[in-house]
């Protein structure tokens, strides 16, 4: 019997966790392939969600877990977090030996990652690389293909960029967000017990009739600093709109301060009535609760990932998505609460769109694992092929 690859996954926010949940999935039923799942930075933390719990609740037990985030959301703290990130996961894949580390898009966990990797002659694997989009992430994400020894962009625009990069043709495989795959198959109606389940702050409300938003915006790292003015814009003009809201709190990034102070804020002073805060959403809960909304707002990729699959109306504020591939239900909005409040409205009275599998067709997962388990890794010295 042949020796199994030893697979390590790192799984740091629940961003991450939602692009690569079916690739876990996909690894763990491969008899070829060995999964070895390391949780870290946000992902462990209580005031990002306890992701660790819907991880282990979904079936996977975490092989290690690394504390590796420094408090204080600014620049600062972010690059230290990526150092500590590297020695910390360094540590871990001394302990486990893996044939091949995967790690997922653009964040700094993903860098710190694919750094430890790469000195330690580790073959990596990158998801969603050649994607152009605003904020670091952008660059990050272009640093980590060019450590990457095997690509898994998730659309072919995406693959040609990493061509014209010059990483080699054959270590490229287009397979889709595997992000498509958790909500491709499965029952989008909302769960009865949503506010029950999830907790949260503030009223429950009833969100069956659909007529209802999701609001998610992230911080923007190269533009620190004018987090707190941002969220005020997106917060006069769900203020003025006054429907259901369902808010889900920022991510970790540099910024995540001022966008948290700008909800407190508001929700301290306004205590609005038609708004609940929620930390954190299993994947296929969080498909259902976007399914059936009126309209998605604010930065995160998901709108433009998981909604234009589902057909659903988004408006995506600020740079952050800048440059993304998207399909029609995506509007952009400035910073701005009237221009926010007009394409909101718009948006809502347009409706569901078509769907549209910009970013693949729900089947990533087992072309990842597959491709882990055959792809040649006797050859970790790259070239550029241009």
């Amino acid at each position: 019997m042949s020796k199994k690859r030893k697979i390590a996954v790192v799984v740091a926010s629940r961003a991450n966790y939602g692009r690569i949940k079916t690739v876990l999935s996909a690894i763990k039923k491969n008899p070829e392939l060995e999964l070895q799942l390391i949780v870290g930075a946000s992902a462990l933390l209580h005031r990002f969600g306890n992701v660790i719990d819907v991880i282990r609740k979904d079936g996977f037990e975490p092989t290690a877990t690394v504390y590796s985030i420094v408090e204080g959301e600014n620049p600062t703290t972010m690059a230290k977090s990526t150092g500590l990130g590297i020695l910390e996961l360094a540590t871990q894949f001394e302990n486990l030996k893996p044939d091949v580390v995967l790690t997922v898009a653009d964040r700094f966990e993903t860098m710190s990652t694919a750094i430890a990797a790469s000195y330690m002659n580790i073959a990596l694997a990158h998801t969603q690389g050649g994607e152009v989009t605003g904020s670091i992430d952008e660059s990050v994400r272009h640093a980590i293909t060019k450590l990457a020894h095997i690509h898994f962009p998730a659309t072919e625009i995406s693959r040609q960029r990493l061509i014209k990069m010059g990483e080699e043709p054959d270590r490229i495989k287009l397979s889709g967000c595997p992000s498509i795959d958790a909500i491709s198959e499965i029952d989008l109606s909302l769960p009865a017990n949503l506010f029950d389940r999830y907790g949260g702050v503030g009223p429950s409300f009833d969100i069956k009739s659909g007529k209802y938003a999701v609001v998610l915006q992230h911080p923007v790292t190269t533009e620190y600093g004018a987090g707190f003015q941002q969220i005020n814009e997106t917060l006069k003009a769900m203020a003025m709109l006054k429907i259901p809201t369902v808010w889900l709190w920022p991510n970790v990034d540099a910024g995540s301060d001022d966008i948290s102070k700008g909800l407190r804020v508001f929700r301290e002073r306004e205590k609005p009535n038609y708004m609940h805060f929620f930390k954190n959403f299993s994947v296929e809960d969080y498909a259902r609760v976007i399914n059936n909304c009126a309209c998605l707002i604010g930065n995160s990729s998901s709108g433009i990932r998981e909604g234009a699959y589902l057909g659903v109306p988004v408006v995506n504020i600020g740079s952050r998505q800048q440059g993304r591939e998207r399909g029609q239900n995506v509007v952009d909005a400035t910073y701005n609460h009237e221009d926010i409040l007009t394409k909101i409205r718009r948006q809502m009275e347009r409706g569901k769109y078509t769907k549209n599998p910009v970013f693949g067709d729900g089947k990533a997962g087992d072309i990842i694992a597959n491709e882990l388990a055959q792809m040649p890794l006797d050859n970790l010295q790259k070239r550029l092929t241009y």
